[in-house]
Formats: structure tokens, C-alpha cells, sequence
């Protein structure tokens, strides 16, 4: 990516990115983190139902089909809907991180056009680790990894506890997510990026 804004340039002492030991093996599905998400989640009829697999070293693969639900002009994708994709895919890397990160900022580079029945392939990586500022870039391609580019994206994500959720997210959800006695399921879904 361009590095156009100064938010989403690391610092001259940002480290490498550190896969965790216990992160998803390369090539593994990373699965839904919270039914409901309208990114990654099977509980929403018009969500995207992205599928993110873990890659090597800090980055993920991901792909979903543009469904007619999701335009914008007619017979193409929405900007919005091709945003929250490349979220979506950016926020899986702190899978790989294992630590609950939000979207701090996203810029992203609308480059082609994305039809209605497309699938649509997404690359994403960590790129530079300060503190708790998680530096990430993605970028999306029509049909598959060698299709031509529709997308690029840099991110900024912060690392937060678990309260940034209990503190600010609906009740009546937050109860139910911890209620949840899948003890995977329910830590789950915490992990990103609201």
C-alpha cells in the first residue's frame, strides 16, 4: 500500500509481527468468531459469510461470493460491503496475534469494479507491531489469487481488553455470548474487531 496517511505508517521502532504458538496452523479454517457478525457469521441471511484460513507467519487467506444482497449500483458489489470484506479478513489476523484488537482506522482503494457472483479473494498481513497499535495491509482480487485487483487496504488495529465489549456493546447480546456454555464459542466471541 501506499502509506498515504501517517496514522497507518508504524513508527520507526515498531517490531516485527510475532505469529502466537498457539495460532491457528497454516492452511487451518478459521470459522466464525460470533454467529452474528455480519462479516464471518452463518447467523446472518445477507452477511458476507466470509471464510478466512490462516496463512504463513501473520497473514490470512479469504474469500465470499458477492450475492445480490450486497450491491450497491445495480449488478455491482457496494463500497461499503467490499470494506467491511477486507475488515473482516484484516480483523482475522489477530487470530494469528492471539490478542482482542478493534479497528482503529481503515483506508482502503476501491481499484476495479466487483460484479454481483463474483467471488472475491482476499490476502492480508500484519506488517509492524507498536504497543498496542497492530499495522496491517490487505488486498482483494476478482476470482481468486492470480485474478486481477479490485481492492487495497491499510489498517490500524488496537489492542483492547474484553471490557471494551462487556462496557459498550448491547446487553441483551453480551449476556447471551457469555452465557454460552461452549467455553470456545463464547471467548470467541470477543476476538475482533467491532
Amino acid at each position: 500500500m501506499s502509506g498515504r496517511n501517517t496514522a497507518l505508517t508504524p513508527p520507526a521502532d515498531a517490531a516485527p509481527p510475532v505469529r502466537h504458538p498457539d495460532a491457528p496452523a497454516p492452511g487451518e479454517l478459521l470459522g466464525a468468531h460470533y454467529e452474528h457478525c455480519f462479516g464471518c457469521g452463518d447467523g446472518q441471511p445477507h452477511g458476507l459469510h466470509l471464510a478466512a484460513r490462516a496463512g504463513e507467519g501473520v497473514r490470512v487467506t479469504a474469500e465470499f461470493t458477492v450475492k445480490p444482497a450486497h450491491q450497491g449500483a445495480p449488478g455491482l458489489a457496494h463500497g461499503g460491503v467490499l470494506a467491511t470484506a477486507l475488515d473482516e479478513t484484516l480483523g482475522s489476523l489477530n487470530w494469528l496475534l492471539r490478542v482482542i484488537a478493534v479497528t482503529g482506522r481503515l483506508e482502503t482503494d476501491f481499484v476495479r469494479p466487483v460484479p454481483v457472483d463474483t467471488v472475491l479473494y482476499l490476502e492480508a498481513e500484519v506488517t509492524a507491531v507498536a504497543g498496542r497499535k497492530i499495522y496491517s495491509s490487505a488486498v482483494g482480487r476478482i476470482g481468486g489469487p492470480q485474478g486481477p485487483v479490485a481492492l487495497r487496504a491499510d489498517a490500524l488495529f488496537i489492542e483492547v481488553k474484553v471490557d471494551h465489549f462487556i462496557d459498550n456493546g448491547r446487553p441483551e447480546e453480551i449476556r447471551a455470548a457469555m452465557a454460552d456454555p461452549d467455553q470456545v464459542r463464547r471467548a470467541r466471541a470477543f476476538e475482533v474487531n467491532p
